[in-house]
């Protein structure tokens, strides 16, 4: 489980992407970017992580951050029917861009889980995604943003949980 109020908790910046998610709280941001306040804690001072479109990114740029790696080895993790990842997600703005989630292995192949695009409400949203499996090899889920074309639309995501069978 990860609340983002202290760290990432060994959620890791990609390196083949174009900008980094950012941990944050709704104190620090300027009016009209991101939610009032965070998912874990109600409050204005609650950490999440944040991508923003602006003029340093292009719209269509991407930031992407994975899981740490989950084991298919652990014999509970190989029953995958119940594998699952819940998060919250924020996504408003006029012009916000896509938020898509990946399932990618350890020989990094993608399957794409989930694809949002859009203005999605000035709240969080809760959503449960099943982990596929294929045999014994390890995999991590991958959050990518992409980049709108409004200088106030982001991307927050809260409360990133696996279930307890990994």
């Amino acid at each position: 489980h990860c609340n983002f109020e202290f760290d990432l908790c060994g959620w890791k910046q990609d390196e083949n992407d174009d900008f980094d998610w950012h941990l944050r709280t709704s104190s620090t941001a300027k009016l009209g970017t991101g939610p009032a306040t965070d998912h874990t804690l109600q409050e204005p001072s609650g950490h999440y992580i944040f991508i923003k479109s602006s003029f340093f990114q292009l719209p269509g740029q991407k930031a992407r951050i994975s899981s740490p790696v989950l084991s298919r080895k652990n014999k509970n993790c190989k029953v995958c029917e119940g594998v699952v990842i819940i998060f919250y997600y924020h996504m408003y703005g006029a012009h916000i861009g896509s938020l898509i989630i990946y399932q990618r292995t350890t020989l990094k192949h993608e399957k794409i889980l989930l694809n949002l695009t859009g203005n999605q409400g000035n709240f969080w949203q809760r959503k449960a995604l099943t982990l596929s499996g294929d045999g014994d090899e390890d995999f991590q889920v991958v959050f990518e943003g992409i980049a709108g074309e409004g200088p106030k639309d982001g991307i927050a995501l809260d409360d990133l949980t696996f279930s307890r069978e990994c």
